[in-house]
C-alpha cells in the first residue's frame, strides 16, 4: 500500500504522480482564469477532395480503444469555478469507464463507474451527493467526451471546403460530427433537440502518443443547463 496513493479496479494511480498532480491543477486554474478557451484553436486546411468516410475511417483506426488517462478539470457553473484532477479508465468497445476525481489538494470528491447498464457511483463526498442525480450528470458527460466519436453509415454527409458534416438522428434529436484540421480529426460533436443545440463537445491540440491519437484540450458545453467543462490532458496510459 505504501507504493499507491489510490487503488480501484482498471485504475491503479502511484502515489508520486500526486505531486503532479497538484502542481497540474494548480497551474491549469491559473491558466484557466486568462482565457475562455485555454486551447489553440483548430488550423483549418482544405478537405474538399477528401473522401469522407475514408477520412472517417482513418480517425476511427487512430482513434484508441482503451486507455487510461489523467487530466486537470475546470467546471462552470453562473460564474462559480470547481477545479479538480480526474484519472480515468475508458473502454470505448465496451463503452464501460470507470473514474476518480480529487481536487488539487488530493482529497477524494467522488469515483463512479459505467457501462452499457447504467452508471454506478463508488464513492461521493455529501455535498455531492447532495446534488441530485450528480453521478449521472458526471456519468452522462464523460460519455458524450469518450464515446460515440465517429457517424453511423445512415449519417447524412456535408462536405465544405474547410470541414466535413455528419448529421443523424440520435435519440429525441439530432446528432453532429464535425471533421477538420490538417488531420481531419473530430473538432466538434453537437447535439441538437427542436432545432436548438442542446450539448456540443469541441476538441482541440490532438497528438500522438504511441501511434494514437489524443486531443489535449476538451471543453463540454451544456447550453440546457448553462454549465462547461474544461479538460486538459496530462498523462496517457494504455
Amino acid at each position: 500500500m505504501d507504493n499507491y496513493f489510490i487503488r480501484m479496479k482498471n485504475i491503479v494511480v502511484p502515489r508520486n504522480m500526486m505531486t503532479q498532480w497538484i502542481k497540474a491543477g494548480i497551474v491549469f486554474v491559473c491558466l484557466y482564469g486568462c482565457s475562455s478557451v485555454p486551447f489553440q484553436k483548430t488550423v483549418y486546411a482544405p478537405l474538399s477532395a477528401e473522401d469522407p468516410w475514408m477520412l472517417v475511417e482513418h480517425f476511427n483506426e487512430a482513434s484508441p480503444v482503451s486507455f487510461q488517462i489523467m487530466n486537470t478539470i475546470v467546471f462552470e457553473y453562473n460564474w462559480n469555478k470547481f477545479s479538480g484532477i480526474g484519472y480515468i479508465y475508458v473502454d470505448t468497445a465496451e463503452k464501460a469507464f470507470r473514474a476518480v476525481c480529487m481536487n488539487p489538494m488530493g482529497v477524494k470528491l467522488f469515483e463512479l463507474s459505467g457501462d452499457k447498464g447504467g452508471i454506478v457511483p463508488h464513492f461521493m463526498l455529501e455535498q455531492f451527493s447532495k446534488k441530485g442525480n450528480f453521478a449521472g450528470t458526471v456519468g452522462e458527460d464523460i460519455r458524450r467526451i469518450y464515446f460515440d466519436l465517429t457517424p453511423s453509415l445512415m449519417a447524412h454527409v456535408k462536405k465544405k471546403k474547410y470541414e466535413i458534416i455528419f448529421r443523424e438522428s440520435a435519440g429525441a434529436g439530432v446528432m453532429e460530427y464535425i471533421y477538420a484540421g490538417a488531420g481531419g480529426y473530430l473538432v466538434e460533436k453537437n447535439y441538437y433537440e427542436e432545432n436548438a443545440l442542446n450539448w456540443g463537445v469541441s476538441y482541440y491540440e490532438y497528438e500522438q502518443r504511441d501511434g494514437l491519437i489524443y486531443p489535449r484540450g476538451i471543453i463540454l458545453n451544456n447550453y440546457k443547463y448553462g454549465y462547461s467543462l474544461t479538460v486538459r490532458l496530462k498523462e496517457v496510459r494504455t
